[in-house]
């Protein structure tokens, strides 16, 4: 009797566990999940909140629109406070929550972390804003949204060129990181084919950045009438405070990580009118209004920046090219990476930071750079 019993129970357990993984398989089938990484917390948040802000609310959409029948988005967010280990640790959480898709890292020291980890867990990637010519180049599984660093660079000179914005130019840069190094070399190498002087160069550290009146002064005294400002919004706000302090006026130019200095708190915000900057997002444009609105719901009224643009733009990236190759959430992680990396290195996609944008075999992003200048506290187009 106990061997019939043991025998019927082992038997009721199989038709249990294959009735579980039939329903789980079904219900998993009509649903991808996609994590994220980013500085949720800390110095860098308003460029993780902002991502995550703008991703959440491309899957609302998609989830709105697909209907029963329709194929929707499970999203989990992770913070990494912009730190490498702590990164690793938001992916790995990721990993066991059974993410298929990484949209992320945020930023570029946490993407050079995870991008290893995704190549050997054959997970594909799409930063939305992690810019270093060496993330899309660590594997053929990973993607950027965002410019590369040199080639930003070299679109700003090619623009102050164009438009002759410059005479005497000076460069103030952070020699200890890497976004800002690979903007300013591609900002240099351009500027040399160009003929365009470079009056003098200055950099600062990581370690001493709570100070940059010496850079500031030493562009002055070079007579500099043009300052590019390869940085985040963070030091470009003391450059500009220390700037006006000293009477000091020439034209300053950022690029996309100035994204952000006229919601920076405690910031006067007057003092970035005539500041340029490179970023392919204008909320102030016409067909950006929409997710403006939705942005500035989620967010307390905030003006979205170019960071939650791209987070946008990524989650519809990634979910029409589920769509395009038949991926679904029973497709496995290695599976549904290969059908995307195909799929990328051909198709052509338009969203919120440009239109017609391609990939190249490294992933790399080709999308028409565009330059705002800040005017009356709002962002007016090149």
């Amino acid at each position: 009797m106990k061997k019939v019993f043991a025998l019927v129970m082992a038997a009721m357990m199989v038709v249990a566990m294959f009735a579980g993984c039939g329903s789980s398989s079904s219900a998993d089938a009509g649903t991808i999940k996609i994590g994220m990484t980013g500085p949720l917390t800390g110095g860098a948040a308003i460029y993780g909140t902002a991502v995550e802000a703008g991703m959440k609310i491309a899957v609302e959409e998609i989830n709105a629109a697909a209907g029963e029948d329709g194929l929707k988005i499970a999203f989990q967010s992770q913070d990494d406070e912009h730190d490498g280990e702590k990164a690793l640790n938001a992916y790995n959480t990721l990993k066991d929550w059974g993410m298929q898709f990484f949209a992320g890292a945020v930023t570029t020291g946490p993407c050079l972390q995870i991008a290893p980890e995704t190549v050997e867990d054959q997970i594909f990637m799409m930063t939305p804003s992690g810019s270093s010519d060496k993330i899309a180049n660590s594997g053929s599984n990973i993607f950027q949204m965002c410019f590369t660093d040199p080639n930003q660079g070299a679109s700003a000179a090619q623009l102050v060129y164009d438009q002759q914005m410059a005479t005497t130019i000076g460069i103030i840069y952070d020699n200890s990181d890497d976004y800002s190094k690979g903007l300013m070399q591609g900002f240099k190498t351009k500027a040399a084919e160009l003929g365009m002087e470079i009056a003098i160069e200055t950099a600062f550290t990581a370690d001493n950045k709570s100070d940059l009146s010496t850079q500031v002064t030493q562009c002055k005294d070079a007579g500099c009438d043009f300052v590019f400002l390869p940085f985040y919004y963070t030091e470009a706000a003391q450059v500009l405070t220390y700037a006006d302090k000293i009477g000091y006026e020439p034209t300053f130019f950022g690029c996309d990580g100035m994204d952000g200095i006229l919601s920076m708190e405690g910031f006067d915000t007057s003092l970035a009118e005539g500041l340029a900057l490179m970023t392919p997002f204008n909320p102030d444009a016409p067909e950006s209004q929409e997710f403006v609105a939705k942005y500035q719901e989620m967010m307390n009224g905030e003006i979205p920046n170019q960071f939650a643009a791209d987070g946008y733009d990524v989650i519809y990236a990634i979910y029409n090219a589920c769509v395009a190759t038949g991926v679904d959430g029973a497709t496995s992680a290695a599976d549904a990476c290969a059908k995307l990396e195909e799929y990328f290195a051909s198709c052509t996609f338009d969203g919120l930071t440009g239109t017609g944008m391609t990939w190249n075999e490294a992933g790399m992003i080709s999308k028409i750079p565009a330059a705002v200048i800040i005017q009356d506290g709002k962002y007016v187009a090149m």
